[in-house]
């Protein structure tokens, strides 16, 4: 799930500094979410239930 919203903040993030041109403070923040949630899905790694 991490991983999904992950990916999804980081596509968001090239379309609106890419595509769209958004030169905005906050566009940068979804970069920074995405890339923490990357990290939190890698230590955190599967879990079994």
């Amino acid at each position: 799930m991490l991983l999904i919203l992950a990916i999804i903040l980081l596509v968001a993030w090239l379309l609106g500094f890419l595509v769209f041109h958004v030169a905005s403070g906050l566009i940068h923040l979804l970069v920074v979410v995405a890339v923490v949630l990357f990290v939190l899905h890698f230590v955190r790694g599967r879990r079994t239930s």
